[in-house]
């Protein structure tokens, strides 16, 4: 029964989020009590559970999540985001304009989050494309799965963070494998819009010339400071990663650590790093100004945009812990474990949760702490298997964007698409995304197993 209870919840909140569009927070709590409630747990106990999972988890999540959000608001807003596009369209070429966005997309989603990255680029991406003679078709859907594939598949994007966190993977082998991952998908996603989503022609007509886009940025950071602030962080939490997984240096004797490891694994904690990385961000405005700290400024705003995310990400970890305090990690497992479907559970999870309500980030928190109580009865046991997880639930978390996902809008309105070709481009393209990612983790667990 306690499997059925599961499955009824699962499919409470992909009712309640996508049809009657109730606040995913809204949702994640009351469904968390009720199955609570139904499979017999102590009143106390859920109470117990309700407090101690929305705690734990911000504690451990909550700053990475709004230290993320200040790096990408400052990136955003000073002109640094545009200066990386401009780099890497030097190095592409304009002649290859949707390999460029799609790389574009791919870099600058790692901070920023999707929705904004391509409302950010989407006036050079028109420009470029009318200037070049190209369709707005391929560059546009280029960006978009550019965007999505680093958003569900590196940190310290919001989703896969908190899916590290509540299935306790290692953040940087997280990364280590995310990012060679993501980098496959897309080229493969590249090959089908070549192939299909080119052909079609739709006109850029751009709104905004680059000659107004290099006066609205003409105190834009250079290349080097824009880098900094993003690559900093990454590279801190990567060689704290290595330093325990590969030297052995572990967090619970970090007392016994040389001076040096103590400084490298401190600093590669994932709070001390974001916590860097926004500072160095302060580097990019021209002038800072105390209005950039203010509410109504670049700071205010950006922690506004990160509250729900953060309440989203406090609910799940509430979710998580009544399912771990009910008992039906076993059951479940036992159940599951008999299914011999090892890596490709998680991707489909994710999947029919995104599907079905539209958002990556739920869909990556939801099935997260789903699984969570159950990572040891399935057999994800090793830190390689745990990180693998993370990487299959972020593959599915891709698996469609359309209608009911607020991103397909944003792509297909400032694309000029119409809703039919908005699913024949945009939504197959992030099917396709998704299922060469899961392919390539498989073969990847096939190899390291």
């Amino acid at each position: 029964m306690e499997i059925i209870y599961l499955l009824i919840s699962v499919l409470l909140i992909v009712y309640l989020t996508s049809k009657l569009k109730i606040h995913p927070f809204v949702v994640l709590l009351l469904v968390a009590i009720l199955y609570g409630v139904v499979v017999g747990m102590p009143l106390n106990q859920i109470i117990k559970s309700v407090n101690s999972g929305f705690g734990n988890t911000l504690g451990g999540i909550g700053m990475i999540i709004i230290l993320g959000v200040i790096i990408g608001a400052f990136l955003e807003n000073s002109g640094g985001a545009y200066t990386l596009a401009e780099k890497v369209l030097k190095f592409t070429g304009k002649k290859k304009i949707p390999l460029a966005m799609g790389l574009i997309g791919w870099f600058v989603s790692i901070p920023v989050f999707a929705d904004s990255g391509f409302m950010l680029l989407s006036p050079l991406n028109k420009s470029l494309s009318k200037k070049a003679g190209i369709s707005l078709a391929g560059a546009a859907i280029a960006l978009a799965l550019g965007l999505t594939a680093s958003h569900v598949l590196i940190p310290p994007t919001p989703g896969p963070v908190a899916a590290a966190y509540y299935l306790s993977a290692d953040l940087g082998l997280v990364m280590l494998l995310g990012i060679p991952i993501s980098l496959g998908a897309l080229a493969i996603s590249l090959i089908f819009i070549k192939k299909y989503v080119s052909k079609t022609y739709i006109d850029p007509n751009p709104e905004i010339s680059e000659e107004e886009i290099a006066i609205q940025f003409k105190s834009k950071p250079s290349v080097i400071k824009s880098v900094i602030p993003i690559f900093v962080p990454i590279i801190l939490i990567v060689i704290a990663s290595l330093l325990s997984s590969t030297f052995g240096y572990k967090a619970e004797d970090f007392e016994t650590f040389p001076l040096g490891i103590k400084i490298l694994a401190f600093l590669g904690e994932p709070f001390m790093a974001l916590l860097i990385g926004a500072f160095l961000s302060l580097i990019l405005p021209k002038k800072l100004s105390s209005e950039m700290f203010s509410t109504d400024g670049w700071i205010g705003k950006a922690l506004v945009s990160a509250s729900s995310i953060i309440l989203i990400t406090g609910a799940g970890g509430i979710f998580g812990q009544v399912l771990r305090d009910s008992g039906i990690a076993v059951t479940l497992g036992d159940t599951l474990s008999q299914i011999n479907i090892n890596i490709w559970l998680p991707f489909l999870l994710a999947a029919s949760i995104k599907t079905a309500q539209g958002s990556s980030t739920v869909a990556l928190i939801t099935t997260a702490s789903i699984l969570a109580p159950m990572m040891g009865t399935l057999g994800f046991e090793t830190e390689m298997h745990k990180a693998m997880v993370v990487i299959a639930i972020g593959a599915g978390s891709a698996v469609v964007s359309h209608a009911n996902d607020s991103f397909f809008w944003v792509v297909t309105q400032f694309s000029g698409m119409d809703v039919k070709t908005g699913y024949r481009f945009h939504t197959l393209g992030t099917a396709v995304l998704g299922v060469s990612a899961a392919i390539l983790l498989f073969l990847t667990y096939l190899i390291l197993g």
